[in-house]
């Protein structure tokens, strides 16, 4: 198959492969891996995967990693700006065979898994080795894989692609997802505006916050699991059809940031918008490793009633022109020339700050059914992304079989949001039901 350019600018189909100088990093990896490297922000997320049953030997879990991910050229690269000049682009520069012995550890977690977690959240990945490292920790019902990553390397997709291939299935396989078109529409068609489209995208939607300012370097997370059936039932509360479960997602966090108190002291203006990463590979799927998701910025309502604010985020969601925006992002950021100047420079400072969004809103799903790894069985996937130079709060919802886990990142001056945002989401959703 001849390889086809992908949105975000890398070649789908063919091998990840370079020259001894290295490949240039695809503008949305750079622009990560910049942010991260002139000390704005630490760009390391994880990947909290929990399981029911005795840890396998450490030993063993490297030999796994090595037979199921050593074959990923992706998790062989090493991030670099050669060369002396202050705008030098970023490259990635591929390294030999995974050492195990670096990547797979175990971790104690003395003070608890949430400690651990955010301890591990906020330390950066260092430039000598492949940005990644899986961590085996001890929990109460067993165990948990806790993948860290530099987001410059793997986006959630790909994190949950890993996992699914780590892992032993232990129950049928699960169809992947389907896509429900908007009323009247069967495709979306490719957008004949995209680059105007894109452009009026950069236009201020929010405006600030509480939680919004300089991040400290500390980190607190939070997370809730809750029963599938719990967001299913929520999802039929409109009497027009079937809610996605995104859209429950971000309408119970708009109504938890308001009974927290978190949309500011002036509620009746607009200006509370999510940030919310969509996925654009094409037809080869998850299986690309890599950044391949652009953002959409969904305004938050902030109605009393839970379900006129999931019946207003679904309809916004389920336009056609929803994936059209993402794909028009997508396109434009990947033609960026490789180089910096004062105007992408200035737009990355923007894009960063509270104008352009509020807080993150990830909602992620592996359509896998049980999955283990021997008698263990994976219980509950949770995400806990990077923060923002200037939003001390992302919120995820990662789903898997049974269970789903609504997760919050903030920064430790804001750390009483990480305690009382998670259950209150769970409230959120439970007031939606019918």
């Amino acid at each position: 198959m001849t390889p086809h350019p992908h949105p975000t600018g890398l070649a789908l189909g063919a091998p990840e492969t370079g020259r001894p100088g290295g490949l240039p990093m695809p503008p949305l990896d750079a622009w990560m891996y910049r942010d991260q490297n002139s000390g704005t922000i630490c760009l390391t997320w994880c990947l909290v995967a929990w399981f029911q049953g005795s840890p396998p030997p450490l030993a063993e879990l490297r030999a796994r990693v090595l037979r199921r991910w050593g074959h990923h050229e992706r998790l062989r690269l090493t991030p670099g700006t050669p060369g002396t000049a202050p705008d030098a682009w970023p490259r990635w520069t591929p390294g030999p065979d995974l050492d195990a012995g670096h990547h797979v550890v175990a971790s104690p977690a003395p003070d608890g898994l949430e400690a651990r977690a955010a301890q591990l959240l906020a330390q950066p990945l260092g430039p000598a080795r492949p940005p990644w490292q899986l961590h085996l920790l001890p929990t109460d019902e067993g165990f948990a894989l806790l993948l860290r990553t530099h987001h410059a390397l793997l986006d959630g997709v790909s994190a949950i692609t890993l996992l699914r291939a780590l892992l032993d299935a232990q129950g049928p396989a699960v169809p992947g997802p389907r896509v429900r078109p908007a009323p009247g529409r069967t495709d979306p068609a490719p957008a004949r505006f995209g680059p105007v489209r894109a452009l009026a995208d950069l236009l201020p939607r929010a405006r600030p916050l509480p939680f919004h300012g300089p991040v400290d370097p500390r980190r607190a997370v939070g997370w809730s699991r809750l029963p599938m059936a719990e967001v299913s039932t929520a999802r039929d509360a409109l009497p027009s059809g079937r809610a996605s479960a995104n859209a429950v997602f971000l309408a119970a966090t708009a109504g938890a940031l308001r009974a927290v108190g978190a949309t500011g002291p002036l509620p009746w203006l607009p200006g509370v918008c999510a940030m919310v990463p969509v996925d654009v590979r094409d037809g080869d799927g998850p299986a690309v490793l890599g950044n391949h998701y652009a953002t959409v910025r969904v305004p938050l309502p902030r109605h009393d009633d839970p379900r006129r604010r999931l019946a207003a985020v679904d309809g916004f969601t389920r336009r056609a022109e929803f994936k059209r925006r993402a794909r028009a992002q997508a396109l434009l950021v990947s033609s960026r020339p490789r180089k910096h100047g004062p105007l992408s420079d200035a737009l990355g400072r923007y894009a960063n700050s509270p104008l352009y969004s509020s807080l993150l809103c990830s909602s992620v799903a592996t359509h896998a059914s049980r999955l283990g790894i021997g008698p263990a069985r994976l219980v509950g996937v949770g995400g806990l992304p990077p923060l923002g130079p200037e939003r001390a709060l992302a919120v995820t919802m990662f789903l898997h079989d049974a269970h789903a886990v609504v997760a919050v990142v903030t920064d430790h001056g804001h750390q009483e949001l990480a305690a009382r945002l998670p259950s209150l989401i769970r409230e959120e959703i439970h007031a939606m039901r019918p």
